[in-house]
């Protein structure tokens, strides 16, 4: 096979297209950014990608997609005021789109005991952080790429907290009087479970399934615990001087 030569592309992510094949002959452009659907081999050569995405960046797709449903249920009950997946800005599109055209048929269908106001609150709040989801994606994709699993840990751990002291929630009773407080656990719980499958990866079963019995560990603790950092206990032991 005849190619053209010249100097290999110095960048580590730009490579050469294609420009016109001949049989044997291939004849290639100057080094640039790879079309959509390729990438660069080991001679800097722009080809379609074929493969199937490995485990991990089905993980990473799937963190894209979740961010705006749970930035949405966050919203909806607490409103108060260098990797290339362009897959990501296609999705946030259909998915402005779709809110746009079908969510306020839906919440006048459903919502109709709230007042109209609240009703679109949970709307207009996706009209700010869609446009910041799409600029995050767009300038720290690279970095989220790597670091989602353990945004997803702290960010689940941190917002599980929140809820169960602003619920006032400190033993199993408080916990099972209202099935919504079961929802946000068990919702936590996979979200504990996805950032733990994330980090291991599941390479070796028999080693990484067992780490997935630590995803109800933060919300005991937090229930073993919470007598001994209730608020009203430790200032009236402070005021005896214990």
């Amino acid at each position: 096979m005849a190619v053209d030569i010249q100097p290999a592309c110095l960048g580590l992510y730009c490579g050469k297209t294609l420009l016109f094949k001949n049989g044997s002959t291939e004849i290639y452009g100057e080094c640039g950014v790879c079309p959509r659907g390729q990438r660069t081999n080991a001679q800097k050569y722009c080809q379609p990608c074929t493969e199937s995405p490995e485990l991990y960046d089905w993980l990473y797709l799937g963190f894209m997609a979740m961010l705006p449903l749970v930035l949405h249920w966050f919203f909806i009950e607490w409103y108060s005021g260098k990797k290339r997946y362009t897959i990501v800005f296609i999705y946030y599109a259909f998915c402005l789109v779709l809110m746009m055209l079908l969510r306020p048929l839906l919440v006048k269908k459903i919502a109709c005991g709230l007042g109209k106001s609240d009703r679109f609150k949970s709307i207009y709040a996706a009209l700010y952080f869609f446009p910041i989801l799409t600029v995050l994606q767009a300038v720290g994709g690279g970095l989220l790429y790597y670091a989602f699993p353990y945004i997803i840990l702290v960010l689940s751990l941190v917002t599980l907290a929140v809820y169960m002291s602003a619920s006032e929630i400190e033993n199993c009773y408080d916990l099972l009087v209202r099935k919504k407080r079961l929802i946000v656990l068990f919702s936590h719980w996979l979200l504990h479970a996805y950032g733990i499958i994330s980090i291991s990866r599941v390479d070796k079963l028999e080693q990484d399934l067992p780490l997935l019995a630590l995803v109800p560990t933060p919300a005991l603790f937090y229930l073993f615990t919470a007598k001994f950092t209730e608020p009203s206990r430790i200032l009236s032991e402070g005021a005896n001087g214990h």
